[in-house]
């Protein structure tokens, strides 16, 4: 009988620990049926980007009622005020736009805030203010093209041309075959009156009939922009005590003058005009 009643107390015992180790490891290996929650600075971030996916839909209102919901749910980030920025911008509140891109002038978001203010110059027709914003956003960011193509459009627009080419031709450089960066270094040639180069430009790009259009549309509003800014800062001039007879020889004279330098087409760099160009000289071999 105790022989007995052993072997039944280690049969007792070796079914309950085998009881308790299948009930652990079962325990161990069941899947949870909850997310795990992601850290708060990865929902902060993904967060951020879907309020930058929204503007570049160009849902700015929607944008700025999440701006709002972010705040209270994650506070203030000088991230998230440029993306206000941007969003008040392009709804008209300037005002308050240009308060948040100065907030933001000596920080990471410098560059940005720059490029917003000088936007918002170039929008209000103020072309010194908006040369002076958008050339510190080229410098402190020298290899944004964006920042580069609004700069010498910029200085299009205010009718410096030679200004302008810098920029422009750096842009298309740096991002060969863009058709933006194509288009606006193809205005400056056409109101440089080159419209060889304007042409070989175009064609490299393989731009089409409308942006070839709109090309000659925005160079001949640019012309009038420039033309009738250049008549109003001209003062009334008074009668001239010159006789007649003497000032119709000056006015001759004046007239036979050559041209100034910065009136006279310009030309690009010929190593440039290889590169933008698909026509290639008959006499020039195959690298």
């Amino acid at each position: 009988m105790p022989a007995a009643r052993s072997a039944l107390l280690l049969f007792a015992l070796a079914t309950l620990a085998t009881g308790c180790a299948s009930s652990t490891a079962k325990y161990l290996h069941t899947p949870t049926l909850a997310e795990p929650s992601p850290a708060p600075q990865d929902s902060r971030n993904t967060y951020l980007e879907l309020i930058a996916r929204m503007q570049q839909q160009g849902a700015w209102y929607a944008s700025l009622a999440h701006v709002d919901a972010f705040r209270q749910r994650y506070g203030d980030l000088p991230a998230l005020r440029l993306l206000q920025a941007d969003a008040l911008r392009e709804t008209g509140q300037t005002t308050a736009a240009s308060a948040l891109y100065q907030q933001l002038g000596n920080g990471p978001q410098a560059a940005a805030a720059a490029h917003g203010l000088g936007l918002i110059a170039a929008h209000a027709g103020d072309d010194a203010e908006a040369e002076q914003a958008l050339a510190r956003a080229s410098q402190l960011q020298p290899l944004n093209t964006d920042y580069l193509g609004d700069l010498g459009y910029a200085r299009l627009r205010a009718g410096r041309f030679e200004d302008a080419r810098e920029p422009l031709a750096k842009a298309l450089e740096l991002t060969p075959g863009n058709a933006k960066a194509t288009a606006n270094l193809s205005l400056w040639a056409v109101l440089r009156g080159d419209t060889a180069t304007a042409e070989q430009l175009a064609r490299q790009a393989n731009l089409n009939d409308e942006t070839r259009r709109s090309i000659q549309q925005q160079a001949q509003q640019i012309r009038s922009r420039v033309q009738q800014r250049q008549t109003a800062v001209v003062a009334p001039i008074a009668p001239s005590a010159e006789p007649a007879p003497a000032r119709s020889v000056r006015l001759a004279a004046e007239a036979r003058r050559e041209p100034p330098a910065d009136r006279v087409p310009a030309q690009l760099a010929p190593s440039m005009l290889e590169r933008f160009s698909s026509v290639r000289p008959a006499n020039e071999g195959t690298p």
